[in-house]
């Protein structure tokens, strides 16, 4: 296999142009180029294929429709991570509050060990746990004011605090080794099943990665798919094999996931402002449709119906 030598901006410019991209404007796209990366740039390129194994573009593809479908997913992925971070905050909120009603306020209360699962399958997912709680107090502890505070004037710092330092990844872990009692009554607050809420905390957290780390968004596809949920029955999604062909591990299963667990404000402005970067994005494609993306996404034609619906119990009967 040959290196992947350096291409100039006119040579990347000449790889577009070879590969059949109308490039109206030399100078924009050596511009954004420069700013944006072209490997980055690139990854967008496949919804405007004509095969991917010849790479070539479809007959009038434009550099600004490239460029438009990047743009639309980074204001898609900046709209996710916004509310992603509401749900953090909410678990962290609702955790701490629940754990430190029942368990004490001081991290060698609220951190035992026996406060958790400890049966034969869980009990080193526990003790790992715990520590990585621990090392992220020595860790953050004098890094962060609230925590700094607490750890000056008590010697402690509550777990109301502690969350503040904490991962969005071990939060979700944190509940999964949770007793089933505190499993329950935390899921009771979002009117979810426990089993639902722990495999949905599993996929905010991966999707919050993915936002932070900037990765391409519109088209991820997770390891973890949801269970089937009245919203997909109410929205009519089509099913193949007995399987719903959408909202299961695509970017609207995200959707789903977000419209139980945000408020109704915060669902009803989400589809807002994604259907404004969507109909905007619709605008500036020409050489496919914006179908071809929502299909892309896992969207249904009528996805934007879901902020109607009334906030229900997740499963079919």
């Amino acid at each position: 296999m040959k290196d992947k030598q350096f291409k100039n901006l006119d040579e990347q410019v000449e790889i577009f142009k070879y590969k059949g991209m109308v490039i109206n404007d030399e100078k924009y796209a050596k511009d954004v180029l420069l700013r944006e990366n072209y490997f980055f740039l690139s990854g967008y390129r496949h919804l405007f294929l004509q095969d991917e194994q010849k790479k070539h573009y479809l007959p009038g593809t434009t550099f600004e429709e490239l460029y438009s479908l990047f743009l639309f997913d980074r204001q898609f992925r900046n709209i996710i991570f916004k509310n992603l971070l509401i749900v953090e905050n909410n678990a962290k909120s609702i955790f701490s509050y629940q754990l430190s009603k029942k368990y004490g306020y001081k991290e060698n209360d609220y951190l035992k060990p026996a406060n958790f699962d400890m049966s034969p399958e869980k009990s080193r997912q526990v003790n790992d746990l715990i520590k990585k709680m621990k090392r992220q107090v020595r860790i953050n502890g004098y890094q962060h004011s609230a925590t700094m505070h607490y750890l000056n004037n008590y010697g402690y710092i509550p777990l109301w605090v502690l969350v503040k330092v904490l991962s969005f990844g071990i939060i979700s872990e944190f509940f999964s080794i949770l007793k089933h009692d505190d499993k329950v009554a935390i899921s009771k607050i979002y009117n979810i099943d426990v089993e639902s809420l722990t495999n949905y905390l599993s996929i905010l957290a991966n999707y919050r990665n993915v936002c932070a780390h900037e990765d391409i968004l519109f088209e991820n596809k997770t390891q973890r798919t949801i269970d089937n949920t009245v919203y997909h029955i109410l929205l009519g999604i089509e099913k193949e094999d007995g399987e719903y062909k959408k909202g299961k591990n695509d970017l609207f299963a995200l959707i789903i996931i977000l419209r139980q667990v945000l408020t109704g404000d915060d669902v009803k402005n989400l589809i807002l402002e994604l259907d404004r970067i969507i109909e905007n994005l619709r605008l500036n494609l020409h050489t496919i449709s914006i179908d071809k993306v929502l299909d892309r996404m896992g969207f249904p034609t009528n996805w934007k119906d879901i902020a109607n619906i009334e906030k229900r119990p997740l499963n079919e009967e």
